[in-house]
């Protein structure tokens, strides 16, 4: 069995506080499954060192924000919950094993040679500036407007992420505006890379990004294959200072439930939706979606919108945010320089 990286994950975990019960999923045969079961505060504390003791109640007491707690257990093993809150007195994480948090594999810090990512723009529909970028993955021989062909990339998301820290800490810089964002699609199969939220760490603190600079994009197409550890893997994302996007958000059936269960910042619309703007229950089905979406503290974007003079309606219905060819196709980095400061 090979040697777990300082951040493997080994399972999740869910606080309901209102409970006082800490639900630890873990599977058999890890490092930590004996850790799972269902606990009180007072019993898990028996397995931990003595030093460690109330280290977790406290980070937990806070309810509110990231949760980042290291103990020790008493057989001399190292585990950190890391994640966030959900509600007041509900939180969420990953459970890791190892002697450290946030240090990563120096490998996860260098993307292929052959990425190269293309940005497009998303536009404040209040003054039409530039708020921030989606980046879409291509490949070197690739037209820039394809989609990409090789998804069996095993290090796409690092690879991503990678590229988009260093390209948002540069537009921030050429156009000096600090204020912009970038956003990074992961799917279900990268939400289970281990390293993930130690590599966001990582790069927002290295290029000096703001929290919530960067922001993962997630479908719910990425929990159907276990709901729990996306969850948990979302809310581990969050507590090291990512955003939060539900992406496609009226394609799915259960939306909704995402929307419950995990504090986004924001919400794209589905092109679906948007390209029938101008029919009256499809306007009313948008509104409704906006009006939600500011009452929950969530921005809201409309995807995939090919016409210029929807602009004005898409802002009457509430949207903040819009990103389509009818403002500009995905660019390179040199190109969304120029954008920008155009």
């Amino acid at each position: 069995m090979s040697k777990p990286l300082p951040t493997d994950p080994q399972g999740s975990w869910h606080w309901r506080g209102g409970a006082g019960r800490l639900i630890i999923e873990a599977r058999t045969g890890t490092l930590l499954s004996d850790m799972a079961g269902n606990w009180s505060l007072d019993a898990l504390e028996k397995m931990v060192e003595g030093l460690s003791r109330g280290r977790l109640g406290k980070a937990l007491s806070a309810s509110d924000g990231p949760v980042r707690c290291g103990l020790r257990l008493s057989n001399g093993r190292d585990v950190h919950f890391v994640g966030a809150f959900v509600s007041d007195n509900e939180a969420r994480g990953m459970l890791l094993a190892g002697e450290s948090f946030p240090e990563i594999d120096p490998a996860e810090m260098r993307p292929g040679p052959d990425l190269v990512p293309v940005y497009q723009p998303i536009i404040s529909l209040r003054d039409g500036r530039v708020v921030g970028f989606e980046a879409l993955a291509r490949w070197d021989g690739i037209e820039v407007n394809a989609p990409p062909s090789r998804y069996e990339d095993q290090a796409l998301a690092s690879n991503m992420l990678i590229r988009s820290a260093e390209t948002l800490s540069k537009l921030r810089e050429g156009a000096r505006r600090d204020d912009l964002f970038m956003h990074v699609n992961l799917t279900a199969r990268e939400l289970t890379r281990s390293t993930l939220p130690a590599l966001i760490e990582a790069l927002m603190n290295g290029y000096k990004l703001p929290e919530k600079a960067l922001r993962m994009e997630l479908t719910e197409q990425a929990a159907l294959r276990d709901e729990n550890h996306a969850l948990s893997a979302a809310m581990a994302m969050k507590a090291v200072g990512a955003g939060l996007v539900l992406d496609d958000f009226g394609t799915g059936h259960s939306s909704f439930q995402w929307l419950a269960d995990l504090p986004f910042d924001s919400l794209k619309i589905d092109h679906g939706l948007t390209r029938r703007l101008g029919e009256a229950r499809i306007d009313t089905i948008l509104g409704t979606i906006t009006l939600l979406a500011t009452r929950l503290g969530m921005s809201s974007t409309a995807e995939g919108v090919e016409r210029r003079e929807d602009a004005g309606r898409l802002r009457a219905l509430g949207f903040d945010h819009a990103q389509g060819y009818a403002f500009a196709r995905p660019m390179d980095a040199e190109k969304a320089l120029a954008f920008l400061k155009g």
